[in-house]
């Protein structure tokens, strides 16, 4: 080749290489007036959807809800005191004063001292940060057997709405709050549903954003699992969505870990009721009223499903396309605040919108007075995390004869809304409970109190380093007495010896057992 030739050659590369530097990226644009009215349609896609669905909530556990679902202007009003709402509201609040850097630790913080009622892994983590376990300790397994609950899927949306088109941003803030109250598939439902509102800013097809949502979470995790079947059977079933929720009753609903749950028909498990959201975006189709109507007819949390599937239909749809029947009572309580939080509606769309734009820019965008311009970002799942444990597969009640009492234990009866529930109590220091189970894990479920004691717990003979505490702060509803999980397969002895000390906080010591859960691998 001659010098000629190669200095052509050169001159051609060199020109390539500086066309190649001064190529934009892609990225996406969004009027100001645009973003604004799908960050509202989200906030009012929330309110609708747990107004229309609260008076099913748990109402009809793997059963579908038929009939007519009534719906009223006025029954919006409900929202201001939903937990669905204003716990994600807190967090966002932390967000605003702290900081947008805040650290799990400081979510936790936060968590314990808030003052509204908690069930669930809510409550399991509330308690663990009231005992000095930190976050993110207090949403692991290893402490909070609500780890895959729903809690912080139905708490993420305030995520999603502020990172739009965003969905590695939406799963760094995620994984920050997440990890206070859940783990594995919990902390990926939040995931999930941040993912999909990301997505909606840009979408306008349904199942293109529930595809989308999809990416943020490991496809091989059982949440990723649940979500790739309802897609599947979507495509088998197009027009058909009662098959795809009996098919998913079928597969997925047998398995919930939580001590309600199991080997009950209630099911407050993160997978099944996030494959509701997803069922009532796909056979949806983007008619508001029908996504509504289906996520709540699938049943179990029927409130929290259909106020995330509302939610990203509304950031699709933005809010001056969401039909006026649903939001026509917003106006009237626009400006009143949501129990415990300083925001009313109005106020969390202009908080929301503050985040959003500092996100933007962080992420490379731009803002302007007229206009967003947000980098094109493709969706990235974390590393795989699962909670390894086998499921449920028996419930010893108190007068179940695989236990054994010693000292003074009183029987009490008394009625629930799931039917009558008998407990075995004592305040007696050294009265023992015992018994022997075949499995991989266990866990006693009992009452717990602000007159809550204390008791030593011996697994095979061996003495646990973390004790039975009945004492819980107040508005705080669990019934987690003492668990473990990934025990080698065979038998087991568990016995429970009463303390004489309890919690400083606490007036009393009493222990309340109401059964024990034994988990294992299931007989075909």
């Amino acid at each position: 080749m001659s010098v000629k030739h190669v200095v052509a050659l050169l001159s051609g590369l060199a020109l390539a290489g500086s066309v190649a530097c001064t190529e934009k990226a892609p990225e996406r644009r969004l009027s100001r007036a645009a973003l604004e009215d799908k960050v509202r349609g989200g906030w009012a896609g929330q309110m609708i959807g747990v107004a229309f669905g609260a008076p099913t909530e748990f109402k009809s556990n793997g059963k579908i809800i038929e009939g007519e679902l009534e719906w009223t202007p006025e029954m919006i009003s409900n929202t201001i005191q939903q937990d669905d709402l204003y716990v994600e509201m807190t967090f966002a609040e932390v967000m605003d004063t702290v900081g947008l850097d805040a650290t799990t630790e400081q979510y936790g913080e936060m968590f314990r001292d808030s003052e509204y009622h908690l069930w669930h892994a809510n409550a399991g983590a509330r308690r663990n940060l009231n005992r000095g376990i930190k976050a993110p300790l207090s949403g692991h397994p290893d402490y909070n057997i609500h780890a895959n609950d729903i809690d912080f899927q139905i708490e993420s949306d305030f995520i999603g709405l502020m990172t739009p088109g965003l969905p590695q941003e939406a799963n760094k803030y995620a994984d920050r709050v997440g990890r206070v109250m859940n783990y594995g598939d919990g902390l990926y439902g939040g995931m999930f549903v941040g993912g999909m509102y990301a997505a909606a800013f840009f979408e306008s097809d349904p199942r293109r954003i529930v595809e989308e949502g999809l990416k943020s979470i490991p496809a091989e995790s059982g949440y990723g699992q649940v979500i790739t079947d309802v897609l599947s059977w979507h495509q088998e079933h197009p027009t058909d969505w009662k098959t795809t929720w009996t098919l998913l009753e079928e597969k997925w609903d047998g398995d919930d870990m939580c001590p309600d749950g199991a080997s009950t028909p209630f099911n407050i498990d993160a997978r099944l009721n996030g494959a509701y959201i997803a069922l009532g975006l796909l056979y949806g189709g983007g008619d508001f009223r029908e996504t509504l109507e289906i996520s709540t007819r699938a049943g179990q949390d029927s409130d929290c499903n259909p106020s995330s599937a509302a939610g990203v239909l509304g950031v699709m749809m933005g809010y001056d396309a969401i039909p006026e029947e649903f939001k026509a009572g917003i106006p009237a309580l626009e400006d009143e605040k949501f129990s415990y939080t300083e925001y009313s509606f109005n106020e969390i769309v202009a908080s929301t919108m503050k985040r959003a734009e500092i996100i933007i820019e962080g992420a490379g965008g731009r803002v302007t007075d007229g206009e967003v311009v947000i980098p094109v970002q493709a969706p990235a799942a974390p590393p795989l995390e699962q909670w390894e444990a086998d499921p449920p597969i028996l419930r010893l009640e108190v007068g179940d004869p695989a236990w054994e009492w010693k000292g003074d234990w009183k029987v009490e009866s008394f009625e629930r809304p799931r039917g009558q529930r008998t407990v075995k109590k004592t305040t007696q220091a050294g009265a023992e409970a015992s018994f022997t189970f075949e499995g991989t894990g266990v866990a006693v479920v009992g009452g717990m109190t602000q007159e809550g004691g204390r008791a030593d717990v011996f697994l095979d003979g061996e003495k646990s380093e973390y004790h039975l505490d009945a004492w819980i702060p107040e508005r705080t509803h669990d019934n987690d007495y003492w668990h473990v999980t990934g025990l080698a397969p065979g038998e087991h002895t568990l016995r429970i010896v009463v303390r004489e000390d309890a919690d400083e906080r606490s007036t009393g010591n009493l222990i309340q057992i109401h059964n024990a859960l034994v988990y294992g691998k299931k007989v075909q």
